[in-house]
C-alpha cells in the first residue's frame, strides 16, 4: 500500500532501537524514505539498521543522543543534513516510563520522564523546523499515548508528558501550517512490545476487557499509521491525534 510514497525524502526516527520506533523505521525506509535512526546508543540500533539494509535500496545512517540534551539532538539533525542536505520528517518515538503512585514518586523519575518524553520532542522539533521552512515543507509526528487522553493510575508523569506532547503538537500545527509544514500525534494503546510481554497475565486480561478488538495492537499498525501521516496522503492533516488503540478509550 505505501511502498514509494516517501520516495527520496529524509526521516528522523528517535527511540528506533525497539518496538514501535524500530517498525516506523522499518516501514519509511519501506516506503522509499532515508533513515536517520537515533538511540542513546548505537549498538542498540543494530538489529533495526539490520532489517533496512535487507530491503531493496533501503538507506539508513545510525546516530547517538540522549534525547534530553540540545548540543545531542542538534548533532542528530546535523549529520541528517550534512549527509542527506534536508529533512523531510521527523519521527518523536524515544520514550520511558517511571511508574509509581503520585505519593510514592520521586521527582528524579518525574523529571527523568519529562525530560525525556516530552523535552526530547521540544528539542527536536526545534532544530529540524529550521531546515523544513527553508524548504518549505515538512511533516512531524509526534508519538504520544492513550495514557495522554485519559490518564492511567501510578503514570501521573507518563501521562502529563504525552498530554503535553498532544498540546504541544496543536501549538506547532498553527505555527508552522503556513509554511507548509504539519504536524499531528499518534496516540497508540496497549501495542505488542517487549514491555507488554512482561505484564502479568491477570493484567493483560483486564486490558482486554476494555479493548473493542479484544487484541493487543502491533507496532507495524502503528507503523503503518506513521507512513500515511508523513505521505502526501495525509496532506491536509495537521493538528490531529491519530488514536491507535482497539477502542480501548472509546
Amino acid at each position: 500500500m505505501f511502498e514509494g510514497e516517501l520516495t527520496d525524502r529524509v526521516a528522523i526516527v528517535s527511540g528506533a532501537s525497539r518496538g514501535i520506533g524500530q517498525a516506523i523505521a522499518v516501514a519509511m525506509a519501506k516506503a522509499g524514505a532515508k533513515i536517520v535512526l537515533s538511540a542513546s546508543k548505537i549498538e542498540n540500533l543494530k538489529e533495526t539498521e539490520s532489517q533496512i539494509k535487507a530491503l531493496e535500496n533501503a538507506e539508513c545512517i545510525l546516530t547517538q543522543a540522549d534525547v534530553s540534551i540540545g548540543d545531542e539532538v542538534n548533532q542528530v539533525v546535523k549529520i541528517a543534513l550534512d549527509t542527506y542536505g534536508k529533512v523531510d520528517i521527523l519521527v518523536n518515538n524515544a520514550g520511558t516510563t517511571k511508574d509509581n503512585l503520585l505519593a510514592l514518586m520521586s521527582e528524579k523519575d518525574w523529571d527523568t520522564v519529562l525530560s525525556t518524553n516530552l523535552k526530547s520532542v521540544f528539542l527536536f522539533c526545534k532544530a529540524c523546523i529550521r531546515p523544513m521552512v527553508r524548504q518549505r515543507s515538512g511533516a512531524i509526528i509526534n508519538i504520544s499515548s492513550v495514557s495522554g487522553i485519559s490518564g492511567n493510575p501510578g503514570q501521573s508523569n507518563y501521562a502529563a508528558s504525552k498530554a503535553g506532547i498532544i498540546a504541544a503538537t496543536k501549538s506547532m500545527a498553527k505555527e508552522l501550517a503556513s509554511r507548509k509544514i504539519r504536524a499531528n500525534c499518534i496516540a497508540p494503546g496497549f501495542i505488542e512490545t517487549a514491555m507488554t510481554k512482561k505484564l502479568p497475565g491477570n493484567v493483560i486480561e483486564a486490558v482486554m476487557k476494555q479493548v473493542a478488538l479484544g487484541r493487543f495492537g502491533q507496532p507495524k499498525e502503528i507503523a503503518d499509521t506513521a507512513v500515511f501521516l508523513a505521505s502526501d496522503a495525509a496532506s491536509y492533516i495537521t493538528g490531529q491525534t491519530i488514536v491507535v488503540d482497539g477502542g480501548l478509550v472509546i
